[in-house]
């Protein structure tokens, strides 16, 4: 079968070397700022950090001296640059004292932060978990970067250390972020595998627009998400695609539409089949009803509501002729149930699931498509095209929670690296809401 990631649920990675189509018409954005853009420039500060003044202090024609002449013109120019970075050490000392007149013992205790004789502080901590789990660079590479940088050689373990304290005092933050997503009116949710060892595990996402949570397990379905702890208390809208375990979840569901397009695509290309281009566009053309409604309303008049599932019930109609020779033989000797073929199993989804599919049309609050769970994964895959595989389920599960933590902080405008900070002195940033106020 021609399938691949335009027509189908494969992955673009699977879809080999190829230039990369796209819907835009030629020359309607062209590259670069466009028109109207506000660009951006250094400009002149005006307090620099560091004066440097270039002066003559000898005529070139008279040879005559010139250090006490006033310049009759001074002509500046500024460098925007970092200084050379560098490890600072900074040495704590405790005076015990005691007291000359009683000969009671003062003892001082050192901050809180300064736990041994000789540590790593909470700014290169906050980097290195910034290499790593932010910007996915392999702990090998991190060390590296850090010798490069600063000339300090600093261990793969140390490494996994310091990204494993940062998960532990991220634990509160992540019980926390997954009470708000039990609450969320709408929820995200998606899977996908991952390798931890030499053993296929599944990476699971429940997001919103403000908060993300990873999970990662051995199993795909419903053991999975009850570990997780927010599926089973959600009771809002949960949107996904056709994975049944997803149903048995007593909260409201909706379909992935974009998803459903990859499927009707497959369809039409590989099985002429028309009803499945019928219903593409009917949907393409509520998903722009939607959006031209949502400027003035709340939901769309039920006429149109009506005329639109009434279109839906005829293309289903007309593809039960398309899909009568839709059986494929069980092979010699096999006995049984033949075969559906892949347009009469859409079909049956599609008739099946008909208002969760069409929702979006009757509550503006769903969005037409699961794309939010669907960002919030790629990065992780992204880490394991880098990295390879995780060595131990303990080390996928920190990357899983910090990374959770990274993606909830930069949904909510915050920087990451100074959070990451404040993840070591014990005061992580705490999210509030479910969902962006509008």
């Amino acid at each position: 079968m021609n399938q691949n990631s335009r027509n189908s649920s494969r992955p673009p990675s699977m879809d080999g070397f190829h230039r990369p189509k796209t819907s835009r018409k030629k020359g309607e954005r062209p590259p670069g700022g466009q028109k109207g853009h506000e660009g951006h420039t250094l400009q002149f500060v005006p307090n620099p950090d560091v004066v440097i003044v270039h002066t003559a202090s000898t005529c070139s024609r008279c040879g005559a001296s010139l250090e006490h002449v006033d310049p009759s013109v001074v002509e500046r120019r500024q460098v925007f640059d970092i200084p050379p970075p560098r490890i600072i050490v900074t040495e704590h000392r405790a005076e015990h004292k005691r007291c000359p007149h009683c000969g009671f013992f003062h003892p001082t205790e050192f901050p809180v932060e300064v736990a041994h004789p000789v540590q790593y502080g909470i700014n290169l901590k906050a980097l290195l978990v910034y290499f790593c789990i932010y910007q996915l660079l392999p702990y090998e590479r991190a060390s590296e970067m850090v010798f490069d940088l600063f000339g300090h050689s600093l261990s793969q373990a140390t490494v996994v250390a310091i990204t494993g304290e940062c998960s532990r005092n991220l634990t509160g933050v992540e019980e926390h972020t997954r009470n708000l997503l039990q609450d969320a009116q709408v929820l995200h949710v998606d899977e996908t595998s991952m390798r931890v060892g030499d053993t296929r595990h599944w990476l699971h996402v429940a997001s919103t627009d403000l908060l993300t949570s990873y999970g990662c397990h051995r199993k795909r379905g419903a053991q999975a998400t009850d570990a997780m702890g927010i599926l089973p208390a959600f009771q809002g809208t949960m949107i996904h695609d056709f994975w049944a375990p997803y149903f048995r979840y007593t909260s409201d569901h909706a379909i992935c539409n974009a998803h459903l397009l990859r499927e009707l695509r497959g369809i039409s290309e590989n099985y002429n089949h028309q009803w499945s281009e019928a219903l593409s566009n009917l949907l393409i053309g509520i998903k722009a009803a939607v959006d031209g409604a949502k400027e003035e309303e709340t939901i769309l008049a039920p006429e149109r509501i009506a005329a639109f599932e009434e279109q839906y019930q005829k293309i289903l109609k007309a593809a039960e002729e398309e899909t009568k020779i839709s059986e494929t033989p069980g092979g010699q000797g096999k006995h049984g149930r033949k075969k559906q073929s892949k347009a009469k199993n859409l079909l049956d989804r599609c008739r099946k699931y008909q208002e969760e599919i069409l929702v979006f049309m009757k509550d503006f609050t769903i969005p037409f498509t699961n794309n939010q769970a669907e960002r919030d994964l790629r990065m992780m895959k992204l880490k394991q095209k880098i990295s390879g595989v995780f060595r131990s389920e303990e080390g996928a599960m920190n990357f899983c929670r910090v990374r959770g933590f990274i993606s909830t902080i930069k949904k909510h405008d915050r920087p990451v690296l100074p959070e990451l900070r404040r993840v070591f002195e014990g005061t992580p940033f705490m999210p509030t809401a479910a969902h962006r106020v509008p």
